[in-house]
């Protein structure tokens, strides 16, 4: 997954380990592309990845809109955002540990 978004250019690229804090998935990547366009054609990038390494992407949301795409590869999910999107949600800060939450509010 991580080469099929760099190699559509995708930016800041991190991992999050969510396993001790959901039963929704182990793993959230997030990623950023600069347009619509881009969060398109990383999502596609990344779900032909996924089915050439023989995973089903079991759901896929926002590609329409294309601001934030979700991919659900069972214990991964993939969020593609805008530069906007991803500020506006800021994933990173919802999801790390609750000690670097504490210590940024501080």
């Amino acid at each position: 997954m991580r080469h099929a978004a760099l190699d559509k250019k995708g930016e800041d690229l991190v991992e999050i380990d969510v396993s001790n804090r959901t039963i929704l998935a182990d793993t959230f990547v997030v990623v950023t592309g600069r347009s619509k366009i881009q969060t398109r054609s990383i999502a596609e990038s990344i779900k032909e990845a996924v089915a050439a390494a023989g995973h089903p992407v079991k759901r896929t949301e926002g590609y329409a809109d294309g601001n934030w795409i979700l991919l659900d590869v069972g214990n991964v999910v993939v969020h593609v955002f805008t530069p906007e999107q991803r500020s506006f949600y800021n994933l990173e800060r919802l999801w790390q540990p609750a000690e670097q939450r504490q210590a940024q509010t501080s």
